[in-house]
């Protein structure tokens, strides 16, 4: 049998999670919710929601998880280069969209921002090297993020980095190796949430190597979870499940920060993979799960073109709390129309069609070798 339909046959009879996919998409509407509170209350302790950028550790550990049990058992026979073409495809369509996304609100926003503070030069450079992920924190008006025309490429950016790793390292490796490295990358995150009093670097220049122990932990953990099948049967469900997820983005925001993140990643996040592995769906909650996962990425990637046009309108308008209220909510259900828009007529054609291209030159590459005549 063809090793492509070997693998597509494959990854239809595996088993899906779709509770994970449902936390997928609480961890992405939690931090979108934090971005636009991280405007309103600039005092932490205020903000009921001043955990949400924990969203992006937990995003790391269920990668860890997911590409381990997507890949472990495949990779060698794909090849790096195409695991890495997998990859691309999965990730960087939507790369592309937040960067123009951003670049346009960036140019064009009606509330404010000063483009014409910056040569020309300087936002083409900002905009290609946001486009190919070469962090380059150089616009003050966007805060000196890595990458600034659109502020959640920093996580892709790591993301992009667990990849390359596990590709040449990770999957080769025995358990014990793993776990030795997630207990030194465990002790790194320590260090740098004592250091900095919390966990919310590695957006910005200064923190950038926050960011690598904020991904190298919470990844291997994921890694590790599966490997070691550490998944806990349970009754929870998605509703108990999500809502624990949810508990910790709204933990409070105090000088115990550099303990009680740590402990939230270190051990908290693993073990809500654990249990959402090990829960059961059926029924209508699991077409919302499923719809849930498929949204987040989309939404993540998209919404903070908004953020800045938003942040800019609340420092020059200064709305009263009801008015902020309805401008939030109403905002938070027109990103994810845009992101449902984005990624239906967007990123779903994109990806097919880079997929069916892909699959079309393996098979005529195939057949080549085969000593067959290939196909026009």
């Amino acid at each position: 049998m063809d090793s492509n339909r070997t693998t597509a046959i494959s990854l239809q009879t595996k088993k899906h999670f779709e509770i994970l996919d449902g936390l997928r998409g609480v961890a992405a509407l939690a931090v979108v919710i934090f971005h636009f509170m991280e405007w309103a209350y600039t005092d932490f302790t205020t903000n009921f929601i001043a955990h949400g950028f924990l969203a992006v550790d937990f995003f790391f550990c269920l990668s860890g998880f997911v590409i381990g049990y997507a890949y472990d058992d495949r990779i060698a026979e794909m090849g790096i280069l195409e695991f890495f073409k997998s990859r691309i495809i999965r990730l960087h369509p939507l790369v592309i969209a937040g960067s123009v996304l951003g670049l346009l609100a960036f140019l064009f926003d009606p509330f404010g921002g000063h483009p014409e503070l910056y040569s020309t030069g300087k936002i083409i450079l900002a905009f290609v090297c946001s486009l190919l992920l070469i962090p380059l924190p150089v616009i003050e008006d966007r805060g000196f993020n890595l990458f600034s025309f659109n502020a959640p490429s920093w996580s892709l950016f790591w993301e992009y980095i667990a990849n390359v790793f596990y590709a040449f390292v990770l999957y080769r490796i025995k358990r014990g190796f793993l776990l030795l490295l997630t207990i030194i990358s465990a002790v790194a995150l320590c260090w740098v949430a004592y250091r900095s009093g919390n966990l919310l670097g590695g957006w910005s220049g200064p923190t950038f190597w926050d960011g690598a122990a904020r991904i190298s932990y919470s990844f291997f953990a994921g890694l590790l979870i599966y490997r070691s099948n550490w998944i806990i049967k349970n009754k929870l469900g998605f509703a108990g499940i999500g809502a624990l997820l949810f508990l910790a983005f709204v933990m409070p925001f105090s000088k115990w920060n550099w303990l009680s993140e740590p402990f939230v990643v270190l051990f908290y996040f693993p073990l809500l993979i654990a249990l959402g592995a090990g829960a059961t769906l059926t029924g209508r909650l699991k077409k919302v799960c499923v719809f849930s996962g498929k949204i987040s990425y989309p939404l993540y990637m998209t919404h903070y073109a908004v953020l800045w046009m938003f942040g800019n309108y609340y420092t020059s308008h200064k709305p009263d709390t009801m008015q902020l209220t309805f401008i939030i909510i109403a905002a938070l259900i027109l990103l994810v129309g845009a992101a449902y828009l984005v990624m239906v007529l967007y990123d779903i054609p994109v990806r097919k069609y880079l997929t069916d291209k892909r699959n079309g030159r393996l098979a005529r590459l195939k057949s080549v070798n085969a000593g067959e005549k290939p196909r026009s």
